[in-house]
């Protein structure tokens, strides 16, 4: 099938990348000349597992190829995916303007029948504006409008793309859900369902399930917060409660909050649209209002356990990223505390195996950025871990204790043992846990 995917961020290039592994033809578009000529020359501008071999092996054999130009890359187009950006307006909901814009272009230069897909996370009733922004223009004989949410995992996206749990598609149109059977027909030999509703219904689903996500991480993190304080153990309460098929283990986690860029956006949305029905999200605000308090946690034991003397001492910090295994930085709880501690006069010193350019974007000069994850502790006075990537799950002890002016570890993602660290003589301060 001949496929166009319009906008190339997290989103877009890796499902025109994985469109392509099935053997489609796919054309990504994109407005920065920079960007895809970077992608022409065989960079991947985002960082994702997987990604780069299925990227340098599709572009080799000519079934991924880059543009500017929207008309051209359309011109063979039987299915148009819209993968733009949705950022949160002032007020929480999503801004629609880039895909209304693309919207607009499409409906001066079709001229041949086109399944238009919504693939970014949109409010329920986008897919009937861009179906009126089309139709402005456009015979409705020459286009179908799908809502085709997606739901990727940073960090393992491309498994996720391959190999789908569900696909859930919006549409009213006959003729559109047979092109998308025949497109994700790869995707689902194990028998995965692909789930068919309307354009709102599909629209929904996915902001509820990221919500449902996020509530369930606020709600252990809420849980952990509790345990503190009466000397209970989370992991232990996590262990109980996710045996229960019912609640399922994943996302019982506990941490210093969610960051990304899915689960704030979108509950920020979902909350957005039931206001404009004048409806109160009560969870939804308990929710945002929860994990931004979370964000704080570490950074304030931090300056607790110092005291006054804080804006003398150097902090250690292992992981940027919102989650491991992606350089994404949007919302993630690194910054709040970076800048939490800055503010309180201490000194960072930072390691991440991915994310420090883009933080470097955002933070400057304003912290030292090392080359390694123990070069970050090397004098410090504390070390503080907030992203759990693998590598630093098993360290060097003996070196962080010699690296360390004092053994204090403030382990924000829970990657250590309480009674390991005790053992091996660290001051040592988790979520949730004795």
């Amino acid at each position: 099938m001949n496929i166009t995917v319009v906008g190339t961020g997290y989103v877009g290039l890796v499902s025109g990348t994985c469109f392509a592994e099935t053997g489609n033809n796919v054309v990504c578009v994109d407005i920065d000349e920079n960007k895809v000529q970077r992608m022409k020359n065989g960079e991947v501008p985002i960082y994702e597992p997987g990604l780069e071999v299925l990227f340098e092996r599709n572009t080799k054999q000519g079934r991924l190829s880059f543009t500017t130009d929207l008309a051209e890359g359309i011109k063979d187009a039987e299915i148009i995916f819209l993968a733009l950006p949705t950022p949160p307006g002032a007020d929480g909901s999503a801004d629609l303007k880039y895909i209304l814009k693309v919207a607009d272009d499409l409906s001066q230069i079709i001229t041949d029948y086109k399944v238009i897909v919504d693939k970014s996370t949109v409010p329920v009733g986008t897919a009937d504006k861009v179906h009126a922004r089309l139709a402005a223009h456009l015979d409705e004989s020459l286009f179908d409008v799908v809502s085709n949410p997606e739901f990727l995992r940073e960090g393992v996206a491309v498994e996720d793309f391959m190999k789908p749990e569900r696909v859930v598609i919006g549409t009213s149109s006959i003729k559109a859900k047979r092109v998308m059977e025949r497109l994700y027909n790869p995707f689902v030999r194990q028998g995965n369902p692909v789930i068919f509703m309307d354009e709102k219904s599909a629209e929904m689903t996915k902001y509820a399930a990221n919500s449902f996500l996020a509530t369930k991480i606020t709600f252990m993190n809420e849980v952990a917060n509790l345990c503190e304080m009466v000397g209970a153990n989370v992991d232990m309460v996590r262990k109980g409660i996710g045996s229960d098929s019912r609640i399922g283990k994943r996302f019982l986690f506990p941490g210093v909050g969610y960051g990304g860029s899915c689960f704030p956006k979108d509950v920020q949305a979902l909350a957005k649209t039931a206001q404009e029905h004048n409806y109160e999200f009560r969870i939804l605000q308990s929710v945002m209002d929860v994990n931004e308090d979370q964000k704080s946690i570490l950074s304030k034991r931090i300056i607790k356990y110092f005291g006054e003397s804080v804006a003398n001492k150097t902090i250690g910090i292992w992981g940027l990223s919102f989650k491991p295994n992606t350089d994404d930085i949007r919302e993630a709880p690194a910054l709040t505390i970076i800048n939490e501690l800055l503010e309180a006069g201490a000194k960072i010193k930072a390691f991440d195996p991915e994310a420090m350019d883009n933080v470097k974007e955002i933070i400057g000069d304003k912290i030292t950025f090392c080359d390694n994850q123990y070069d970050a502790i090397e004098d410090a006075d504390a070390l503080a871990v907030i992203t759990e990537w693998n590598a630093f799950r098993t360290p060097d002890y003996n070196k962080i204790l010699s690296s360390l002016k004092e053994p204090i570890v403030f382990d924000g993602r829970n990657v250590f043992d309480p009674e390991d660290m005790k053992e091996r003589g660290f001051v040592y301060s988790s979520i949730g846990r004795p």
